[in-house]
């Protein structure tokens, strides 16, 4: 018997989620700055990491670029990139109309 059940606590068990998640070594791009997503790509290959993948939509791929290239230049010399995948994602507005959106992913690795 275990110290839950001793105590009288609920037990939760976790079932496994159907939801496509991202990597855990992937970086969402969104509206911060440039060097935020730098330092956090630094922070996964200072932990050990040797891919990443950054991923961004619509108006952030830009700031995407701009920190893969930041990251190539200027602090990760030897950084290859592995894969760039674009795309579109098609939404349904609440009016009843589509949308189309950019995407790209840019995997990364150091050797």
């Amino acid at each position: 018997m275990t110290e839950e059940e001793k105590l009288g606590k609920p037990t939760i068990e976790k079932k496994p989620s159907k939801v496509k998640k991202a990597s855990e070594n992937a970086i969402l791009i969104g509206r911060k700055p440039v060097m935020n997503y730098v330092v956090a790509c630094l922070t996964f290959f200072n932990s050990g990491e040797k891919n990443i993948c950054v991923k961004a939509r619509g108006r952030a791929i830009s700031t995407a670029v701009d920190t893969v290239e930041l990251l190539r230049r200027a602090f990760v010399k030897d950084l290859e990139l592995k894969k760039i995948s674009i795309g579109t994602e098609e939404f349904e507005r609440e009016e009843g109309t589509k949308r189309n959106v950019s995407t790209i992913e840019i995997s990364m690795t150091r050797p």
